[in-house]
C-alpha cells in the first residue's frame, strides 16, 4: 500500500507497553506536545517518511511470534489515514492484539473510530499531564484512560485496570545503527534524572529526548 507515513522507529520485542512480546511502532510527528514529554524527538513533522507497504514488510517476520502490537509516537491520530491503513493491513495478517497510545481525548478518538471496523483492541487516551499523579498501570499520568474496545482487548488488557506495581518499573533497551540507545516503557517521575546522575557519577554523559523545561522531573 502506497500510503505515506512518518515513523520514528520500529522494534521487536517490546515487553513494557502491554502484555507479552510485542511489536512496537512509533509514529513521527506530534501536534499535542505535552509539557514534560519524554519523547520530544518524535514531535517534529516530516521525518522518517516511508510507506505502509514498507512498514508491513519490516514487521512481517515478527508477526507469527508477536503476542501484540503497540502503536505510539509521536501522535498516531495526527496521521489518521496512514494509521487506519496500517491497522487494516495488520488485522489481515495477525490475530495479535493491537494497543494504541494517543494524547487526544477519548471523545476525539471515538469520532475517528466511528466509521471504521473494529481495528483497535485497546486505547490509552489523553494527554500526559506532568502535574497529575502517576499511580495507574500503562499510564504516564492518572488523567489518561484505558479503553477496552473488543473482546480480545478485554481479555488482554483487563489486568491493567489496576494500580502500578514494581513489575511495571522496567524498560526495554534498544540500540540503533548510530549507536543511540532507546528505552521503551513508562518511566516514573525523575527516572531519567536518576539515570543521568548514575552515569555522570561513573564518568559518562547522557543526553535524553525528554522535555527538560521542568526541573521537577
Amino acid at each position: 500500500m502506497s500510503t505515506m507515513v512518518n515513523l520514528s522507529r520500529i522494534h521487536f520485542p517490546i515487553t513494557t507497553l502491554g502484555p507479552g512480546r510485542r511489536i512496537g511502532i512509533w509514529f513521527q510527528g506530534c501536534s499535542i506536545r505535552c509539557p514534560g514529554c519524554i519523547s520530544m524527538d518524535t514531535w517534529a513533522q516530516g521525518r522518517g517518511t516511508t510507506t505502509i507497504t514498507e512498514v508491513i514488510k519490516a514487521v512481517s517476520p515478527w508477526l507469527s511470534t508477536a503476542d501484540g502490537i503497540t502503536i505510539s509516537g509521536g501522535e498516531p491520530f495526527d496521521q489518521r489515514e496512514a494509521l487506519f491503513d496500517l491497522l487494516t493491513e495488520l488485522r489481515a495478517r495477525t490475530k495479535a492484539d493491537i494497543l494504541v497510545f494517543s494524547g487526544y481525548p477519548w471523545a476525539t478518538i471515538c469520532e475517528a473510530l466511528a466509521s471504521s471496523p473494529p481495528l483497535i483492541d485497546a486505547v490509552v487516551s489523553g494527554p500526559f499531564n506532568i502535574d497529575e499523579t502517576q499511580t495507574l498501570a500503562l499510564r504516564g499520568s492518572d488523567n489518561q484512560e484505558l479503553h477496552l474496545l473488543t473482546p480480545l482487548g478485554h481479555t488482554r488488557f483487563a489486568s491493567f485496570e489496576r494500580r502500578i506495581d514494581e513489575t511495571d518499573r522496567t524498560f526495554d533497551v534498544m540500540f540503533d545503527d548510530d549507536g543511540d540507545v532507546w528505552l521503551a516503557g513508562i518511566p516514573a517521575r525523575g527516572d531519567f534524572r536518576r539515570l543521568r546522575h548514575i552515569l555522570e557519577d561513573g564518568g559518562s554523559t547522557l543526553g535524553t529526548s525528554e522535555d527538560t523545561r521542568f526541573p521537577s522531573l
